[in-house]
């Protein structure tokens, strides 16, 4: 496949991104829109042609970066990865057209959005280190201007924007240092360089290489607990930004890993999986948790992300114990299931994302306390927020289902086995699965149940209304990915599978089943979703049926949530804080909410009380609370000591010298 529409892509974006910051505002977002649509349009004709069997796609140009060139190669698997950041990008851009959000219509966030977007989709076409570097980079950077795009009005989306600024330069060095580690020892920067070589380097070299990767590609699929800027970055920013964090950059985390573990190292021992499930399994517990004690509907979204991105890593982990373990065909099936769960994540999250922003605009604030009643004010959002809800939750015949099935699937048939990494991880990895499915099912109840059903709880839920189509329409072609993917997900399984071979064992048949069942070759076990999927339309059309027959009289009609009761106000109603502080209580120790009880007594006296107040949130989590702050303080008192040593006097600096001077001699001597 020519290389032209590759080339296309990284024109358009810059084209894009030029209009942004000369173009004025009139014709400014049209103009963003239309050119960044247009390169994510490129850039995902050319991962089609490339998932289809096109072969790989290189270009090869000198001129930008004298020293090193700028070079991109564009394989099944990174293929994959592009055109599920082409699709997401489309659909966000356009949502941007109707969105009435502050800041994204600014100069630095005109110009940022197309080179962050474009940027997304040539990393994963980097074929060398520093090209792959550089576009990291700029789409860290580009992020960045568009998370604090709200700063100047309010003080949380800077504190956001620091904490994301930290830790993706930390992540950053951390994939610099693996990769000027593997080009040291590879003798070239090219990405086929490092695995003609990765395979035979020395162990530490290898060990150290892979466990830099895994915490700066960690850190940017929000692994805990290098998560802590992913809950506050992705709700501060606007929504389409948010939306193409969560949905799109997030899966590049887990490109690297598999890239650099897998592709450039060539696999690794049992340890480097087992840390991989382990990472995932925590990172699965902890964001499913956390956003099913969120209050904050975008908070919710991103500490699911979180919750998602364990499950991924959970597959990736098992994939590769299974190769090290000599199980191939289960190492394939794993690393399918890890693949296809980041594109069905990409797909739901997205129309979640989007849908929450336009319920935000609606409703006038995104917190669930200040909600309800949208499903009837929004009801073509709050119908794209309901399906998004299903399909998170695994229900069936929605797209995820099909990918946690498979990692099921995969993880089970790993037992019975003789390896003891084997038979504890998992089972660990199915309990992991289970627990978080049921927490997933219990935040989205209350999303739905608390935001869109009962009475509405501020002025700005009565008076909302409707988004304009603009925004509804890009969140329902979303929402509709799901529901296809879910009867139809065949379609898209040969692409993974073509992906997902580029970095496992070769040699291996197809191990999956076709047709329009899903199964495992030599399994009795398989899954037919079409037949599901009418299965259910069946049994719901039959209830109603049989409702129609036995009804006697006419309906009843009553309020929402009413309980019984003809008065009712949104006072009687259950809120987000209360529908979660059972599960709160049962997991206090890992939540640690912060707590505040405000006792006021009558001025006569002190026996008598006049009010009670109690306050309970989670603005924080534990991994921030007891390990990111007291590290921040302690840097801190560390630089005020450095301070005080700069007190101008040049006698105390001639000190300084002489004594590193002494020290660098006895070290030398």
């Amino acid at each position: 496949m020519s290389p032209d529409l590759l080339a296309a892509t990284g024109l358009l974006g810059l084209a894009g991104s030029a209009g942004g910051a000369v173009v004025g505002l009139r014709f400014r977002i049209p103009v963003v829109a239309g050119t960044t649509v247009a390169a994510c349009a490129c850039g995902l004709v050319t991962a089609g042609g490339v998932l289809s069997g096109g072969g790989p796609v290189t270009l090869e140009v000198g001129g930008i970066m004298p020293l090193s060139g700028f070079s991109l190669s564009l394989d099944p698997l990174g293929a994959l990865f592009t055109a599920v950041t082409a699709v997401i990008g489309i659909c966000a851009v356009i949502f941007s057209l109707g969105y009435h959000g502050p800041g994204l219509a600014g100069r630095p966030a005109s110009t940022a959005l197309p080179l962050f977007v474009t940027s997304m989709l040539l990393v994963p076409a980097a074929s060398s280190v520093t090209t792959f570097l550089v576009l990291w980079e700029l789409m860290a950077l580009s992020s960045l201007i568009l998370v604090l795009s709200d700063q100047r009005r309010r003080a949380e989306v800077q504190r956001a924007g620091e904490w994301y600024a930290a830790m993706t330069q930390a992540g950053a060095a951390a994939i610099l240092l693996a990769l000027v580690l593997l080009a040291g020892h590879a003798g070239g920067q090219s990405f086929a360089a490092l695995a003609g070589h990765g395979p035979g380097m020395a162990s530490w070299v290898r060990n150290g290489a892979f466990l830099l990767a895994l915490v700066g590609f960690g850190s940017k699929a929000g692994m805990v607990p290098l998560h802590v800027w992913l809950p506050r970055a992705h709700p501060e920013a606007p929504g389409p930004v948010s939306a193409l964090m969560s949905a799109a950059m997030v899966n590049l985390g887990i490109y690297g890993i598999i890239r650099v573990g897998d592709g450039l190292l060539g696999g690794g021992p049992e340890w480097w999986w087992l840390t991989v499930m382990g990472l995932g399994a925590i990172s699965a517990l902890f964001g499913a948790l956390h956003s099913t004690t969120s209050t904050d509907l975008k908070r919710l979204l991103a500490y699911s992300t979180t919750d998602n991105m364990g499950l991924v890593l959970l597959g990736v982990g098992a994939s590769g114990i299974f190769a090290d373990t000599g199980h191939r065909a289960l190492a394939l099936i794993a690393l399918v299931a890890a693949l296809l769960h980041v594109v069905f994540h990409a797909v739901f999250k997205g129309s979640l994302f989007l849908a929450a922003a336009s319920l935000e605009q609606g409703g006038g604030s995104r917190r669930l306390d200040d909600l309800g009643g949208l499903l009837r004010r929004m009801p073509v959002t709050g119908t794209v927020f309901l399906v998004g809800s299903l399909a998170i939750s695994a229900l069936p015949p929605l797209c995820g289902f099909v990918s946690e099935w498979l990692l099921l699937q995969a993880m089970l048939h790993g037992l019975p086995t003789g390896d003891v990494a084997v038979a504890v991880a998992m089972p660990l990895g199915v309990a992991v699965l289970a627990l978080t499915g049921g927490l997933t099912a219990a935040t989205f109840v209350k999303a739905v149940g608390i935001g869109l059903l009962g009475q509405p709880r501020s002025r700005g839920a009565v008076d909302a209304s409707e988004v304009p189509a603009a925004m509804w329409a890009p969140s329902g072609v979303l929402a509709l990915g799901c529901l296809a993917l879910g009867v139809a997900p065949v379609t898209l399984v040969p692409a993974v599978l073509r992906a997902a071979r580029v970095v496992t064992p070769a040699g291996v048949g197809d191990p999956l089943r076709h047709g329009w069942r899903l199964g495992l070759a030599g399994s009795r076990g398989v899954l037919d979703p079409v037949l599901l999927g009418l299965g259910l339309v069946a049994a719901v059309a039959v209830a109603a049926g049989a409702r129609r027959l036995v009804q006697r009289g006419p309906v009843r009609r009553t309020a929402a949530w009413g309980c019984g009761r003809e008065a009712q106000t949104s006072r009687m109603e259950y809120t987000a804080t209360s529908f979660a502080e059972p599960l709160v209580r049962v997991f206090d120790d890992v939540v640690r909410p912060n707590r505040h009880l405000d006792v006021s007594h009558t001025s006569e006296s002190r026996y008598y009380v006049e009010s009670i107040e109690y306050h309970s949130s989670l603005d924080d989590d534990a991994f921030e609370r007891r390990g990111y702050l007291p590290a921040l303080a302690a840097l801190r008192r560390w630089g005020d000591l450095a301070r005080r040593a700069q007190n101008g006097s040049v006698h105390r600096y001639l000190a300084f010298g002489l004594v590193a001077l002494l020290v660098v001699l006895v070290v030398v001597g």
